[in-house]
């Protein structure tokens, strides 16, 4: 990122520091991924090591699809978020802090990101957090005029007393459709889908992934056309389902004489 001096020493660090890799202070000890930044000491920590902070803001980050994110709702507090696409996952609005891999560079017209060139949706010009802060600081423009003086009270250490260090709760809220987000859920490209905001069409798109989901299992289990077990297999052809398995096996039979 150019001109990183100009950035405040916690943003600079949020956006460059290395998450979920394991910490190598707690290196025998299980769940210890780096999902925590200190905003004081502008590093990332482990849950293990987070009782060795208890006096400075502590900001959770999370994981979604082998990237990094953090809640909207957090993160509005550090920093003006205007702008940013934010996507809905487990009716949580979460910001995406570096810039997501693209298979191709887009070609056409469209409404895209100002610094990576990403498709977006309207009214939206940033992918994530570092695409707008290396457009203001390219353009000239004085960070401080979108940095937020934060409550350190809304990051105290007590957040994370009961934070759970399995890696379930990266997003915890109850998801809108009973499931739950893994690193193999698919965020697909918001423009795929019509929404009202950036982000709720995402649970539109993982639902869908989880209906195909759902098929596979059902099929490789047994469970599809003719197989008999589980609701699948009652919904095909039903009729002839139930005639064949009423029939006595080995029994002859005849065509009837005309």
């Amino acid at each position: 990122m150019g001109r990183e001096g100009s950035l405040p020493g916690w943003l600079g660090g949020l956006v460059e520091e290395s998450f979920f890799v394991g910490c190598g202070t707690h290196e025998t000890m299980k769940k210890n991924e780096k999902n925590i930044f200190c905003l004081d000491c502008c590093t990332s920590i482990c849950p293990h090591c987070a009782p060795s902070h208890p006096s400075h803001p502590l900001l959770q980050v999370r994981r979604y699809v082998y990237n990094d994110v953090v809640r909207l709702d957090d993160l509005e507090k550090l920093i003006d978020c205007s702008f940013v696409q934010p996507y809905t996952i487990n009716s949580a609005k979460v910001i995406f802090l570096k810039p997501r891999p693209q298979s191709r560079p887009f070609k056409g017209s469209g409404n895209i990101c100002l610094s990576c060139d990403r498709i977006l949706q309207e009214p939206f010009h940033y992918c994530c957090l570092t695409c707008k802060v290396e457009h203001v600081v390219m353009q000239g423009a004085d960070l401080s005029s979108i940095l937020i003086r934060f409550d350190e009270s809304d990051f105290a250490f007590a957040h994370f007393e009961s934070l759970r260090m399995d890696g379930s709760d990266l997003l915890e809220d109850d998801s809108v459709g009973g499931g739950q987000i893994t690193p193999n859920s698919i965020l697909e490209d918001p423009l795929q889908y019509k929404g009202s905001n950036g982000g709720s069409s995402a649970v539109d798109g993982g639902r869908g992934a989880a209906g195909r989901s759902d098929a596979a299992k059902r099929k490789k289990s047994g469970g599809g056309a003719g197989g008999g077990g589980g609701g699948g297999g009652r919904s095909f052809f039903p009729g002839i389902v139930l005639s064949l398995s009423n029939r006595r096996k080995g029994a002859p039979h005849r065509s009837p004489l005309s």
